[in-house]
């Protein structure tokens, strides 16, 4: 499953639909003579189309087909083991100055990083297949919604980009003829699947992606963090809006008042759950739905901030969900549904760490080995992953494919944190509360390359998708604030604290239903808090704790507590990752910093 596959010959009629705008034929024609590929197949994005590369996929042992009966139209791909997370040691900014990069980012110069990437690309496509793929970000009439087209030769990507993106015709209408129309180009090539030649780099200046020698999702579609956060965040700062790391949720009360909140999590932090929330039993009558459950492009209209999520599905992380952690999730990828290195059953379905139930006695590891439960590796990848289609999703929101957005009332950063951070607390205003994200740090996880469960600030979890100087990400954040005149409430949580003997002090999933109550209340000015050195923080009174089981009043005051010791080590950490920056921070956070030391003390 891992060796790049020969080229196909499509029957009449798939593969040939070209567009007629003149520089989109004049890209493709220019990377046709430098990869040299044996044939070209320009994507619609049809039913027909997705049947014969589906049926091409299994052929080749890109893909696996799961019992129809227990994932009905869902299938396996295994991807190299050299090859299964994102590689932020190999993404590059090309911008170019070193300083436009910023620190936080890799930098390599534009005309030397295109010469490298053109000899790697030179012939890397003979007797395989190129494929024109194009699509929108966003929703078909939505002024943010963006046109790209990638080029690839891995039908894994053009299989998961149709789920991932309005993929298709409908981009070939938007873009229309005009020859200086904006859209991405995007290119990708597996190369040998060679990480001394995997290099993922983006273009911002030229609106340009190029990937070589990966075949991991989040490497490779380029729609995902690589247009959708990298280079949508140089167009946000240029064009006057936010491209962000956060999952879009709408809350609706039993008196059916709604509001939307916005929340930026790093990887594995329980992103995708949240976005799904289902409200605790003795929520009876609140609704939580989907917009989106990882990126939000928002812009201002009538003062206020107004997401809509770019999507069209949802890539998640597989291991640890099941019916107890994210019953909607397990009810979206039900069908529909492309798995990448989860375990196979002996009876045709998909199984990972984490799944409800007994493990299997017997499966086929990610690897392609076989795996029992007194096997040492797990079966399925820790960053194993699903890909399906937002449609399947049965809480999504009714409104996500309004392209004027959703209107945002709160904005959340948290993070994995076993001490320090608070349940729950509220910026006094914007300028404090970009403060609270630019500082905010979580424990690292499987998602990213490198080693796990250190603390590591990932300002507003942009830190590996901000694709430009992240000083001047700060400053677009503290303008955009003054542009607002009814800004959404920042808030930071975190569900991850643990009690001296190293155990969660609040159980999380469903019941975080009951933090985004006050999140809400706080929005509609009817509960209160104490006033803390760290921002506002619920009382025990204000926080509805009826019917939570297995949390005592002792733990509760723990989960609500501002240790200073600690906090004097954080304000410590806060100014040494400023430090490390090498002076791009903007003199309203490092004020915001002494002011809370001043509060602490």
């Amino acid at each position: 499953m891992n060796n790049p596959a020969p080229a196909i010959s499509p029957p009449v009629g798939i593969g040939d639909h070209k567009p007629a705008n003149q520089a989109l034929l004049d890209w493709v024609h220019e990377i046709e003579l430098l990869t040299q590929p044996e044939n070209i197949f320009w994507c619609d994005g049809s039913e027909r189309e997705n049947d014969f590369l589906i049926a091409e996929s299994l052929k080749q042992n890109v893909l696996l087909k799961l019992n129809e009966k227990k994932a009905p139209s869902s299938y396996l791909h295994r991807s190299n083991p050299n090859d299964v997370a994102r590689v932020e040691q190999f993404t590059f900014i090309c911008t170019p100055t070193k300083a436009e990069a910023g620190p936080t980012n890799n930098w390599s110069e534009p005309a030397e990083t295109y010469s490298k990437l053109q000899g790697l690309l030179k012939g890397a496509m003979r007797g395989r297949t190129m494929f024109v793929v194009p699509y929108i970000m966003g929703p078909p009439d939505s002024p943010l919604t963006k046109i790209g087209f990638e080029i690839t030769d891995s039908k894994y990507v053009v299989l998961s980009m149709r789920i991932m993106t309005r993929m298709g015709e409908i981009a070939v209408k938007r873009l229309g003829h005009d020859p200086k129309a904006e859209w991405n180009r995007g290119v990708h090539s597996l190369l040998d699947v060679n990480p001394e030649r995997r290099f993922i780099c983006h273009f911002p200046q030229d609106n340009a992606i190029i990937s070589v020698g990966s075949g991991y999702g989040g490497n490779v579609l380029l729609s995902k963090k690589c247009l959708a956060l990298r280079i949508g965040s140089y167009l946000a700062r240029k064009q006057g809006w936010l491209a962000e790391h956060m999952l879009i949720l709408g809350v609706e009360s039993p008196a059916g008042k709604k509001h939307y909140v916005a929340a930026a999590f790093p990887s594995a932090c329980g992103k995708t759950n949240f976005a799904m929330l289902i409200p605790p039993k003795h929520f009876a009558g609140w609704k939580v739905t989907t917009v989106g459950d990882d990126i939000a492009w928002m812009q201002i209209r009538d003062g206020r901030l107004w997401a809509v999520n770019p999507e069209n599905g949802y890539f998640g992380v597989v291991p640890g969900t099941s019916c107890k952690s994210n019953p909607n999730a397990m009810k979206s990828i039900e069908r529909d549904t492309l798995y990448t290195n989860v375990a196979l059953t002996d009876d045709g379905d998909v199984w990972w760490e984490g799944k409800d139930g007994a493990p299997p006695k017997h499966a086929i590891d990610w690897r392609g080995n076989d795996w029992t439960p007194d096997s040492k590796e797990k079966a399925a990848h820790p960053n194993s992953r699903f890909a399906t289609p937002m449609r399947n999703n049965p809480v999504l929101d009714p409104q996500v494919e309004d392209g004027d957005g959703v209107p945002i009332s709160a904005i959340i950063f948290g993070g994995r944190r076993s001490d320090t951070m608070p349940l729950v607390f509220q910026a006094f205003d914007w300028e404090h509360g970009t403060y609270i994200g630019s500082t905010m740090a979580s424990e690292t996880t499987a998602a990213a390359t490198g080693a796990v469960g250190q603390v590591r600030r990932d300002p507003m979890a942009m830190l590996p998708f901000c694709g430009y100087n992240i000083g001047d990400y700060f400053r677009h954040w503290l303008e955009t604030g003054k542009r607002l005149t009814n800004p959404p409430l920042i808030f930071h949580v975190n569900w991850f604290r643990k009690s001296a003997d190293g155990k969660f002090l609040w159980p999380g999933f469903g019941d975080n239903m009951r933090v985004l109550d006050w999140i809400i209340d706080r929005c509609e000015k009817r509960v209160g808090a104490n006033e803390s050195a760290i921002g506002y923080i619920p009382r025990m009174q204000d926080l509805d704790l009826d019917e939570l089981s297995g949390v005592t009043p002792n733990q509760m005051r723990e989960l609500l507590n501002v240790n200073a010791e600690e906090w004097q080590k954080e304000i410590s950490d806060h100014a040494k990752f400023f430090e490390s920056l090498g002076g791009v921070v903007p003199k309203e956070l490092d004020k915001q910093r002494e002011k809370l030391a001043a509060r602490l003390r």
